[in-house]
């Protein structure tokens, strides 16, 4: 159910599937034969699949419908405390008008991140999985709800803020048209190499708070090798939110992105 919380934003709880008896936490590993899960018995893999079949109808149901209404949609990831949120509100600032945007964010708890979205003037849905054990992603179903606060006819582009988690939201199709995970500079280097999965199912990074390497002991170049040994070739953008250092090339990259879908009218 979507209610109306404030002029332009939206909130609503999100609705869990339950497709079994038994709620199984969703970590998989890519197989020549399908997805399975890391752990032992032929029954749990069998509902996971089945998790994850369902998921990637509605996510082939969510296309359809972005493809209709020429709509663009991003979907983002990072750890909590990348710095997502400001990067989303700088890349608003400078995206709009011209590209008419809205926004849907994810959150176990709390609108304080669609409150600051808000500001630049897009539509906001704010989705909240709290009261449905706190799922730390976001699922196809969940976004094809939220769809519902947003009039996709005067959209361009979607811009899907995920839960935030390096492991979880990679599992999940939701039907966007790319995806964009964020590193900030005070995670570990090695972050790609521990969550692999999360850095070869995304299209670009940004390495994020590039401002602050003068005052960490942080080896950037050593974080966008283990990038780039993951996904080989991944375009990466070394930016700060903060000072909006590189932000020209990461906005480059995502116009042209939308306008390969979109074009400059619709």
């Amino acid at each position: 159910m979507i209610s109306s919380l404030l002029p332009g934003f939206k909130t609503f709880r999100a609705l869990h599937h339950d497709h079994s008896h038994s709620r199984p936490h969703v970590h998989e590993k890519h197989t020549a034969g399908g997805t399975e899960t890391r752990k032992s018995g032929t029954r749990e893999i069998k509902v996971v699949r089945r998790v994850l079949d369902a998921n990637d109808i509605m996510a082939r149901q969510n296309r359809k419908l972005f493809e209709e209404k020429n709509v663009f949609v991003l979907n983002m990831m990072s750890s909590p405390g990348s710095g997502k949120t400001t990067v989303l509100e700088k890349t608003l600032t400078h995206v709009m008008p011209d590209i008419r945007s809205a926004v849907i964010v994810g959150d176990i708890c709390t609108t304080n991140d669609a409150d600051r979205l808000a500001v630049s003037g897009a539509p906001v849905v704010q989705i909240n999985t709290d009261e449905f054990g706190g799922d730390c992603h976001l699922a196809a179903h969940v976004i094809e709800k939220a769809l519902d606060g947003i009039d996709l006819d005067a959209v361009d582009l979607l811009i899907v803020e995920n839960i935030g988690n390096l492991v979880c939201p990679a599992e999940f199709d939701i039907g966007e048209d790319t995806r964009v995970v964020v590193l900030s500079v005070t995670e570990g280097e090695d972050k790609p190499a521990k969550y692999p999965l999360m850095f070869r199912e995304c299209d670009a990074a940004l390495l994020n708070k590039i401002d602050l390497l003068p005052y960490l002991d942080y080896d950037s170049q050593a974080a966008i090798g283990f990038i780039h040994q993951v996904h080989p070739g991944m375009p990466i953008f070394e930016i700060s939110a903060k000072t909006e250092e590189g932000f020209e090339h990461w906005l480059e990259w995502l116009k042209s992105k939308v306008n390969g879908k979109v074009g400059l009218h619709k």
